[in-house]
């Protein structure tokens, strides 16, 4: 079954501490992930905390892609989430690659995809 879209976590280790922690490189490179994957950018918000680390967000029509760094230990969290078909594999080669990533782990959901004997229930 297909489901509504896919949900891939990606954990970044041992990446160039410098870039995580500069939140205009952040935002650059997860603005290039939303490009890669040919998603339609609705609003982007980063936050920079003291003394290190940032979250963000890309608000797509397609859902989101989010991020959270934690520079001191050379480790990002990236939470892609698509309606649709979209080539999350190659966002992922993209992150790696832009943030210096010395390993990554990736876990891949399926959203959306019912049990037989879900419940259906009316709207309205």
């Amino acid at each position: 079954m297909e489901g509504f879209g896919k949900h891939v976590l990606v954990e970044l280790f041992h990446c160039d501490e410098l870039r995580i922690d500069r939140v205009g490189v952040v935002e650059e490179i997860m603005l290039k992930a939303a490009e890669l994957c040919q998603a339609t950018v609705i609003q982007h918000f980063f936050h920079k905390f003291s003394p290190y680390g940032i979250s963000g967000v890309v608000l797509i029509a397609e859902s989101h892609l989010t991020i959270h760094t934690w520079p001191e230990h050379a480790y990002a969290a990236v939470d892609l989430f698509f309606c649709g078909d979209r080539d999350w594999q190659a966002v992922v080669e993209h992150l790696k690659e832009a943030f210096g990533a010395g390993s990554c782990s990736i876990f891949e959901l399926t959203r959306g995809v019912f049990p037989e004997d879900a419940c259906q229930r009316e709207i309205g």
